[in-house]
């Protein structure tokens, strides 16, 4: 077998096509297997690869189609640029970090990263596997202590966003894809609801984050509430768009007694 090469694993006898794939990166032998065989509970998840190192994870990557990767924090001194260089080839990946101690700066800085969600080895079997379904979902998925740290960071960004930019003008197209962000829809789903392409949304995006001083989408919305942009707009011209209320329920917080989960898109 090549130095980088992955493990490869027998398919399930499900023959589940919609299942997760998944790829295991972690260094300890024991834990890849309780993975393996807390996985094979269910059938809605396959791991396609199980490697033991950062150059075999992103050979992994490069070799094998998956919808996430569950990758130990250890595999590298840099996991924040392992995490850059693992998205930058596969950018819709998802990727579940495993940690032995989380710290706040280490955790603001990996979801900034791209990462989806941040366990650690102490997990019960049953928070592993809907760990991975609701990461599969869409969903962010953090313990309750790394929820309120996101929390914090974000809340200290939009802090320091206390005035609006001095004579901001933002188009009626931009209005409705900002009044689309706060409702919790996709740029897929917001270009349908416009009339327009996914890449032209996105387009739009870049430009309000340029004249907002934001980078994502959850400080826009912090950016919107905080200054009722939408209602200053709505009431200059209420043919604009309505006010959105924010939609509580797409991604909201589902917690359990050990671990919760947080969609932060």
């Amino acid at each position: 077998m090549a130095k980088d090469e992955a493990t490869p694993l027998p398919q399930s006898d499900s023959g589940n096509r919609t299942a997760i794939r998944v790829i295991v990166a972690d260094s300890e032998p024991i834990f890849r297997v309780g993975v393996r065989k807390i996985f094979a509970r269910t059938d809605d998840i396959r791991i396609v690869a199980q490697v033991e190192s950062a150059p075999k994870a992103v050979a992994a990557v490069k070799r094998h189609e998956a919808d996430l990767m569950l990758i130990e924090c250890g595999l590298t001194e840099s996991p924040r640029e392992m995490v850059s260089s693992i998205l930058a080839l596969a950018p819709s990946l998802k990727i579940v970090l495993v940690m032995i101690e989380p710290t706040e700066e280490e955790t603001v800085e990996l979801m900034r990263r791209g990462v989806r969600g941040i366990i650690t080895r102490s997990i019960g079997p049953d928070l592993l596997i809907k760990c991975i379904q609701k990461v599969h979902q869409g969903e962010t998925w953090l313990d309750h202590q790394g929820v309120n740290w996101i929390i914090d960071a974000y809340r200290a960004q939009a802090a320091q966003l206390t005035q609006p930019r001095n004579r901001l003008t933002l188009s009626q197209r931009e209005i409705q894809i900002i009044a689309g962000v706060t409702q919790g829809l996709r740029n897929k789903e917001i270009a349908l609801e416009i009339g327009t392409t996914e890449q032209v949304v996105k387009n739009y995006l870049r430009k309000v984050y340029d004249k907002l001083g934001v980078s994502d989408r959850l400080e826009l919305a912090l950016y919107c509430i905080h200054h009722r942009l939408l209602e200053v707009y709505c009431k200059a011209d209420p043919s604009v768009i309505a006010t959105p209320v924010i939609d509580r329920t797409a991604g909201g917080l589902s917690e359990t007694p050990e671990e919760s989960s947080r969609s932060l898109e």
